[in-house]
């Protein structure tokens, strides 16, 4: 253990490095660090299943048999609506231990009586966020950006396509 951690005042379940280890090896928010054919299936898995929602909601709007276009697109887009949630909460989640490992100061309770504290981060600890975050964090944060605009870019030549009909 190096003398930096050693000595810092922080909880263990609130320093930065330890709260990355815990998102990425959780269940959910692991998903941002599989391979980009993985997490893509999960997403369509997302989307399929939201179909068992959406599917009846659009078959009350649109008849799937006399407008069967609109009942898909609405569907359809109504499944990427739960996407979108899902997408949106692995981005705050990876996005907030960003932060937190960019970041030269840690602001941190020392008990549950909201007594925020600050502590500076040592050289050593913070070169060491530095790089996972860079290496580790950053990616992830950068595969969710992209799959959020591939979905904002489905959704949106889906609507104008359902407006267009």
């Amino acid at each position: 253990m190096s003398q930096s951690i050693k000595f810092c005042p922080v909880p263990p379940e609130q320093q930065p490095v330890n709260e990355y280890k815990e998102l990425a090896e959780s269940w959910f928010f692991r998903w941002g660090t599989l391979p980009k054919l993985q997490f893509g299936q999960k997403l369509v898995g997302i989307w399929l299943l939201s179909l068992l929602i959406t599917a009846p909601i659009s078959a009350a709007s649109f008849h799937p048999i006399k407008s069967t276009l609109l009942f898909i697109l609405a569907s359809c887009l109504g499944g990427g609506f739960f996407v979108a949630l899902v997408l949106i909460r692995l981005y705050l989640g990876w996005s907030y231990i960003g932060d937190r490992l960019k970041k030269t100061k840690i602001v941190y309770e020392e008990s549950s009586w909201y007594d925020g504290q600050v502590w500076e981060k040592s050289l050593e600890d913070y070169q060491r966020d530095q790089l996972i975050f860079t290496y580790q964090v950053n990616p992830v944060i950068q595969k969710l950006q992209k799959s959020g605009l591939l979905l904002l870019t489905l959704f949106s030549s889906g609507s104008l396509i359902f407006f267009l009909v």
